[in-house]
Protein backbone atom coordinates (compact mmCIF):
# COMPACT_ATOMS: atom_id res chain seq x y z
CA UNK A 1 0.00 0.00 0.00
CA UNK A 2 1.68 3.36 -1.15
CA UNK A 3 0.88 6.28 0.65
CA UNK A 4 2.73 9.01 -1.19
CA UNK A 5 4.30 12.18 -0.26
CA UNK A 6 2.17 14.91 1.39
CA UNK A 7 1.52 17.88 -0.63
CA UNK A 8 -0.08 20.97 0.66
CA UNK A 9 -1.17 21.76 -2.44
CA UNK A 10 -2.80 18.33 -3.11
CA UNK A 11 -4.31 18.07 0.31
CA UNK A 12 -6.01 21.72 -0.23
CA UNK A 13 -7.62 20.84 -3.58
CA UNK A 14 -8.40 17.06 -2.39
CA UNK A 15 -10.20 18.69 0.45
CA UNK A 16 -12.49 21.38 -1.50
CA UNK A 17 -13.15 18.86 -4.32
CA UNK A 18 -14.60 16.47 -1.72
CA UNK A 19 -16.07 19.22 0.25
CA UNK A 20 -18.29 20.44 -2.66
CA UNK A 21 -19.53 16.99 -2.99
CA UNK A 22 -20.26 15.92 -0.14
CA UNK A 23 -22.34 19.32 0.69
CA UNK A 24 -22.65 19.26 3.75
CA UNK A 25 -23.92 22.60 4.50
CA UNK A 26 -25.95 22.02 1.31
CA UNK A 27 -27.79 18.88 3.04
CA UNK A 28 -28.33 21.15 6.26
CA UNK A 29 -32.21 21.53 5.33
CA UNK A 30 -31.99 17.71 4.70
CA UNK A 31 -31.11 17.45 8.09
CA UNK A 32 -33.43 19.80 9.87
CA UNK A 33 -36.17 18.19 7.81
CA UNK A 34 -35.44 15.04 9.45
CA UNK A 35 -34.90 15.99 12.92
CA UNK A 36 -38.22 17.74 12.95
CA UNK A 37 -39.95 14.62 11.44
CA UNK A 38 -39.05 13.17 14.59
CA UNK A 39 -35.98 11.02 13.05
CA UNK A 40 -33.01 10.48 15.78
CA UNK A 41 -29.76 11.32 14.17
CA UNK A 42 -26.42 10.12 15.91
CA UNK A 43 -23.41 12.49 14.71
CA UNK A 44 -20.61 10.52 15.60
CA UNK A 45 -22.31 7.24 14.53
CA UNK A 46 -22.94 9.04 11.35
CA UNK A 47 -19.64 10.33 10.87
CA UNK A 48 -17.21 7.03 11.83
CA UNK A 49 -19.65 5.47 9.20
CA UNK A 50 -19.28 7.53 6.50
CA UNK A 51 -15.47 7.52 6.96
CA UNK A 52 -15.31 3.98 7.53
CA UNK A 53 -17.39 3.14 3.98
CA UNK A 54 -15.47 5.99 2.11
CA UNK A 55 -11.90 4.76 3.11
CA UNK A 56 -13.26 1.15 2.43
CA UNK A 57 -14.03 2.04 -1.26
CA UNK A 58 -10.78 4.46 -1.95
CA UNK A 59 -9.36 1.06 -1.62
CA UNK A 60 -12.15 -2.10 -2.42
CA UNK A 61 -13.28 0.40 -5.22
CA UNK A 62 -10.16 -0.16 -6.97
CA UNK A 63 -9.86 -3.91 -6.61
CA UNK A 64 -13.11 -4.25 -8.21
CA UNK A 65 -12.22 -1.94 -11.20
CA UNK A 66 -9.20 -4.24 -11.62
CA UNK A 67 -12.03 -7.51 -11.49
CA UNK A 68 -13.93 -5.43 -13.98
CA UNK A 69 -10.35 -4.67 -16.43
CA UNK A 70 -11.16 -1.27 -16.01
CA UNK A 71 -8.59 1.51 -15.32
CA UNK A 72 -8.65 4.66 -13.24
CA UNK A 73 -8.46 6.56 -16.40
CA UNK A 74 -11.72 4.84 -17.60
CA UNK A 75 -13.24 5.37 -14.13
CA UNK A 76 -12.31 9.46 -13.82
CA UNK A 77 -14.07 9.84 -16.88
CA UNK A 78 -16.89 8.03 -16.06
CA UNK A 79 -16.73 9.68 -12.63
CA UNK A 80 -16.60 13.31 -14.07
CA UNK A 81 -19.88 12.46 -15.79
CA UNK A 82 -21.25 11.82 -12.66
CA UNK A 83 -19.85 14.76 -10.67
CA UNK A 84 -20.97 17.04 -13.68
CA UNK A 85 -24.56 15.70 -13.29
CA UNK A 86 -24.82 16.37 -9.47
CA UNK A 87 -23.57 19.97 -10.58
CA UNK A 88 -26.60 20.39 -12.63
CA UNK A 89 -28.48 19.33 -9.83
CA UNK A 90 -26.95 22.05 -7.80
CA UNK A 91 -26.92 25.10 -9.98
CA UNK A 92 -30.85 24.28 -11.27
CA UNK A 93 -32.44 22.56 -8.51
CA UNK A 94 -33.63 19.58 -10.09
CA UNK A 95 -33.68 15.66 -9.14
CA UNK A 96 -31.79 13.67 -11.50
CA UNK A 97 -30.40 11.17 -8.55
CA UNK A 98 -33.33 9.62 -6.83
CA UNK A 99 -33.11 7.55 -3.94
CA UNK A 100 -36.13 5.20 -3.16
CA UNK A 101 -34.85 2.78 -0.34
CA UNK A 102 -35.99 2.78 3.26
CA UNK A 103 -35.84 5.30 5.83
CA UNK A 104 -36.38 4.01 9.08
CA UNK A 105 -33.22 4.81 10.29
CA UNK A 106 -32.18 8.45 9.45
CA UNK A 107 -28.66 7.86 10.84
CA UNK A 108 -27.47 5.30 7.85
CA UNK A 109 -30.50 5.94 6.04
CA UNK A 110 -30.50 8.44 4.03
CA UNK A 111 -27.69 10.24 6.12
CA UNK A 112 -24.90 8.09 5.71
CA UNK A 113 -26.29 7.09 2.10
CA UNK A 114 -26.94 8.61 0.09
CA UNK A 115 -26.51 12.32 1.51
CA UNK A 116 -22.71 12.10 2.70
CA UNK A 117 -20.86 8.45 1.10
CA UNK A 118 -23.08 8.33 -2.06
CA UNK A 119 -22.55 7.63 -5.76
CA UNK A 120 -20.70 11.12 -6.04
CA UNK A 121 -18.24 10.60 -3.14
CA UNK A 122 -17.10 7.29 -3.72
CA UNK A 123 -16.71 8.02 -7.47
CA UNK A 124 -14.78 11.44 -6.69
CA UNK A 125 -12.63 9.54 -4.20
CA UNK A 126 -11.67 6.92 -6.85
CA UNK A 127 -11.40 9.79 -9.56
CA UNK A 128 -9.12 11.55 -7.72
CA UNK A 129 -6.56 9.14 -7.17
CA UNK A 130 -5.77 9.41 -11.08
CA UNK A 131 -4.08 12.30 -10.07
CA UNK A 132 -3.48 12.88 -6.16
CA UNK A 133 -0.96 10.39 -3.86
CA UNK A 134 -3.23 8.28 -1.66
CA UNK A 135 -2.31 10.37 2.06
CA UNK A 136 -3.67 13.85 0.44
CA UNK A 137 -6.39 12.38 -0.70
CA UNK A 138 -7.28 10.52 2.71
CA UNK A 139 -6.35 13.58 4.71
CA UNK A 140 -8.91 15.76 2.42
CA UNK A 141 -11.46 13.30 3.33
CA UNK A 142 -10.56 12.89 7.38
CA UNK A 143 -10.88 16.91 7.00
CA UNK A 144 -14.18 17.01 5.48
CA UNK A 145 -15.13 14.51 7.86
CA UNK A 146 -14.44 16.89 10.92
CA UNK A 147 -16.24 18.98 8.79
CA UNK A 148 -19.54 17.11 8.91
CA UNK A 149 -19.39 15.96 12.65
CA UNK A 150 -19.23 20.06 12.99
CA UNK A 151 -22.55 20.76 10.95
CA UNK A 152 -24.58 17.68 12.21
CA UNK A 153 -23.73 18.30 15.73
CA UNK A 154 -24.41 22.36 15.24
CA UNK A 155 -27.33 22.29 12.44
CA UNK A 156 -29.13 24.84 14.07
CA UNK A 157 -26.64 27.48 14.74
CA UNK A 158 -25.05 26.73 11.10
CA UNK A 159 -28.24 27.39 9.55
CA UNK A 160 -28.82 30.58 11.86
CA UNK A 161 -25.44 31.75 11.15
CA UNK A 162 -25.25 31.77 7.67
CA UNK A 163 -29.57 31.66 6.51
CA UNK A 164 -31.52 29.77 3.84
CA UNK A 165 -30.07 32.40 1.65
CA UNK A 166 -26.33 31.75 2.49
CA UNK A 167 -27.10 27.77 2.19
CA UNK A 168 -28.45 28.37 -1.31
CA UNK A 169 -25.55 30.64 -2.62
CA UNK A 170 -23.32 28.12 -1.10
CA UNK A 171 -24.94 25.45 -2.79
CA UNK A 172 -24.88 27.33 -5.97
CA UNK A 173 -21.01 28.10 -5.73
CA UNK A 174 -19.91 24.93 -5.35
CA UNK A 175 -22.53 23.88 -7.78
CA UNK A 176 -20.33 25.76 -10.45
CA UNK A 177 -16.77 24.42 -8.60
CA UNK A 178 -17.99 20.63 -9.36
CA UNK A 179 -18.31 21.74 -13.55
CA UNK A 180 -14.71 23.43 -13.19
CA UNK A 181 -13.97 19.89 -11.71
CA UNK A 182 -15.57 17.80 -14.14
CA UNK A 183 -14.03 19.22 -16.97
CA UNK A 184 -10.53 18.79 -15.78
CA UNK A 185 -11.16 15.02 -15.10
CA UNK A 186 -12.84 15.01 -17.96
CA UNK A 187 -10.15 17.10 -20.22
CA UNK A 188 -7.24 14.99 -17.95
CA UNK A 189 -8.07 11.23 -18.52
CA UNK A 190 -9.29 11.35 -21.85
CA UNK A 191 -6.48 11.81 -23.88
CA UNK A 192 -4.93 8.79 -21.85
CA UNK A 193 -8.23 6.91 -22.45
CA UNK A 194 -7.93 7.08 -25.95
CA UNK A 195 -4.30 6.33 -26.02
CA UNK A 196 -5.18 2.66 -23.83
CA UNK A 197 -7.61 2.29 -26.27
CA UNK A 198 -5.32 2.73 -29.64
CA UNK A 199 -2.88 0.54 -27.98
CA UNK A 200 -5.11 -2.13 -27.28
CA UNK A 201 -6.02 -1.90 -30.98
CA UNK A 202 -3.03 -2.28 -32.22
CA UNK A 203 -2.26 -5.31 -30.41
Amino acid sequence: MTFGTFNLQEFISAFIILFAVIDAIGSTPIIISLRESGKVIKPIKATLLSLLLLVAFFYVGDVMLQLFHVDIASFAVAGSIVIFLMAIEMLLDVEIFKFKGPSSEATIVPLVFPLIAGAGSFTTLLSLRAEYADINILLGLLANMCFVFFVLTMTDKVQSWIGKGGVYVVRKFFGVILIAVAVRLFTDNIAELILNISAQTVE
